[in-house]
C-alpha cells in the first residue's frame, strides 16, 4: 500500500453539513466527502484488492466505490485531514492478517485438581444420606 499514491487517487466534495449550525450552516460547506475507486487504484497490489474487497465489502458500493464523510469540524481543511485519516486507518485494520490460534492443552494437573474436587463432592454427598441399618 502506497499512502503517497492512494491520496493523489482519492477523490473529494466538499458538501453543505446537516444539523445544527444556526445561520453559518447554510452558507458554508463545510463537510468533506471522500470517494476512491479500489477497484482501478494502482497504490495497491491485486492481492491487498481482493482482502480489501472482503473485509470492507460492507463499506464499499456496488461498482467498488468507497464513500466516508467528515463533517465533525466547521473547517473545511480541518474534515478533510480527518476524512484522509479515517481512509487510511481503514485500510491499515483491513490489511492486518490476524495470526492464528493455536489450540493449547489442559495442563494435566488441572485435569487431576478438578477429579479431585469432584470426589470430595461425592463423598460429602455420600456422608448426608441416611444409613441403613
Amino acid at each position: 500500500m502506497d499512502k503517497t499514491i492512494l491520496q493523489s487517487e482519492f477523490t473529494f466534495k466538499a458538501v453543505r453539513s446537516s444539523g445544527a449550525g444556526g445561520q453559518n450552516v447554510n452558507k458554508v460547506s463545510s463537510k468533506v466527502v471522500l470517494n476512491f475507486d479500489l477497484a482501478n487504484s494502482k497504490g495497491l497490489s491485486e492481492d491487498e484488492k481482493v482482502l480489501l474487497q472482503t473485509k470492507i465489502a460492507t463499506k464499499l458500493k456496488q461498482d467498488g466505490i468507497l464513500i466516508l464523510t467528515s463533517e465533525e469540524d466547521r473547517s473545511q481543511l480541518k474534515n478533510k485531514e480527518k476524512v484522509i485519516k479515517k481512509c487510511f486507518k481503514l485500510l491499515e485494520n483491513a490489511l492486518k492478517v490476524q495470526k492464528e490460534r493455536k489450540e493449547t492443552k489442559i495442563p494435566r494437573a488441572v485435569k487431576e485438581k478438578r477429579l479431585n474436587s469432584k470426589k470430595v463432592m461425592s463423598v460429602l454427598k455420600q456422608n448426608r444420606k441416611k444409613t441403613n441399618f
